[in-house]
């Protein structure tokens, strides 16, 4: 069952990327369906120096995440990988959900054509990595998360605290002591979680 719009119009950030841990994000691109088990996620808040509209600045670039929860936010890291985050809360207040890794569930020699072989471990064990593999682009910026291209599913998989790992987020150093909030999530012991 694909999650409601509730799910995301939530306010605590934190909260909802613990529980996209065991959630289904899918895509159907090109009559391709594919789709991954959610196993890692960081959550970005508007009020921390991680977050791309810090302080509340809206750009071109971060329009999207000042928007009702519920779209994805899609945007282009070194120059090179396109990194899905799911935006959350209510309009106006610009939290998000990067979503860090999954672990493929259908269409996994789609996503091999896609990536090329290397290796079933390495195939979506990153941000970069699972956006190529389920064919995510810069042209999902902004898209509904309960459209028939792009969305997330609730497949009854839960994860309590003991099964659940957290660390600082990867890459923003820049962040100053932001940067040690312990907002990453991942499930203990998955073979796909990304490496640092």
């Amino acid at each position: 069952m694909k999650l409601e719009p509730a799910f995301y119009h939530r306010n605590n950030v934190v909260t909802i990327a613990r529980s996209l841990l065991g959630k289904l994000l899918v895509t159907h691109k090109n009559h391709d369906k594919t789709s991954g088990i959610i196993v890692e996620t960081e959550a970005y808040s508007w009020k921390e120096r991680g977050c791309h509209a810090y302080g509340g600045k809206c750009t071109a670039r971060n329009e999207v995440m000042f928007e009702p929860g519920g779209k994805a936010y899609v945007y282009l890291c070194y120059g090179m990988h396109n990194l899905f985050n799911v935006v959350t809360n209510r309009e106006g207040i610009a939290d998000a959900v990067l979503v860090r890794a999954v672990e493929p569930l259908e269409g996994e020699e789609v996503m091999i054509n896609r990536r090329g072989d290397v290796g079933r471990y390495q195939l979506t064990s990153g941000p970069g990595k699972l956006t190529r593999a389920l064919g995510i682009d810069r042209t999902f910026n902004g898209k509904t998360l309960w459209t028939n291209e792009v969305w997330i599913e609730d497949i009854g998989m839960k994860f309590n605290s003991k099964h659940i790992e957290t660390g600082k987020r990867i890459g923003i150093d820049y962040a100053g002591a932001d940067a040690n909030l312990p907002w990453r999530f991942m499930v203990k012991g998955n073979r796909w979680v990304s490496r640092i």
